[in-house]
């Protein structure tokens, strides 16, 4: 009897399951009041804008966020929890799946065109996903993209990714994926900003809250949040100046 009430308890101490699952972007869930990100993909940023298939802007990052709340939310969803998101701690890192079906969310999203294979948590078990997707131009693939982990770090010079790229129109093209003013996603307000002085702490750059005194005088931040959770996350730190009453 002891050692089925052990066997249980490690059980529900690396798995969660409910039908509530809160989508927070396209690779990021949260579930019974666990944020999981998805193991082994890499998915757009809430705020990221990509290129369609017919040269125009497209708020990529709220798609995908769409796609996988069309795959999960009012289901019944199982999380294994492979342990803490080395990039931010008060995250899990899980394999998350519809009770009843054998294909993961993780390899779905991968498969619809909608996030990539991210090596090396990857170990490659999505390549074929991605090279069926980018066949098929689906998703991400129909149009122009950077990679998901290039633009959360602000690297302009990276890869262009998908079929509608033009080699002859590359600088326009960064300049719409690196808007210089990026639209504000709805709902989301918290305003980050890239800063050399954010690597003393370890961060990429810092994020204002509305109240802070230095909210309303940056009027071209480099990123948008919804919460203060996501811009940590994404390795941005609190201005100093939003104080006890930045809300």
């Amino acid at each position: 009897m002891r050692v089925l009430i052990l066997i249980l308890a490690v059980l529900s101490a690396s798995q969660s399951w409910a039908a509530g699952a809160v989508v927070k972007d396209g690779g990021t869930l949260q579930l019974a009041g666990v944020t999981y990100r998805l193991d082994g993909i890499d998915a757009p940023e809430f705020d990221q804008i990509c290129i369609d298939e017919h040269a125009d802007t497209w708020a990529c990052g709220v798609e995908a966020r769409d796609q996988l709340a069309k795959l999960s939310v009012g289901r019944e969803i199982r999380c294994g929890d492979l342990g803490a998101d080395p990039a931010y701690k008060k995250r899990r890192i899980g394999v998350c799946t519809v009770v009843g079906e054998t294909t993961s969310l993780n390899q779905l999203v991968v498969r619809q065109g909608f996030a990539l294979n991210f090596d090396p948590a990857a170990k490659g078990r999505f390549k074929e996903d991605e090279a069926s997707a980018k066949d098929k131009r689906q998703g991400l693939w129909k149009g122009c993209f950077v990679a998901p982990s290039d633009f959360r770090r602000g690297r302009k010079d990276g890869a262009l990714l998908g079929d509608s790229c033009r080699a002859d129109k590359d600088r326009e093209i960064r300049a719409v994926l690196f808007a210089e003013q990026p639209a504000m996603p709805p709902g989301c307000n918290i305003k980050g900003k890239f800063a050399v002085r954010a690597r003393v702490t370890g961060n990429r750059g810092v994020y204002h809250l509305r109240g802070c005194r230095s909210y309303p005088g940056l009027t071209e931040p480099d990123r948008w949040f919804c919460s203060e959770e996501d811009a940590q996350a994404a390795g941005f730190r609190k201005a100093y100046n939003c104080g006890a009453k930045g809300k």
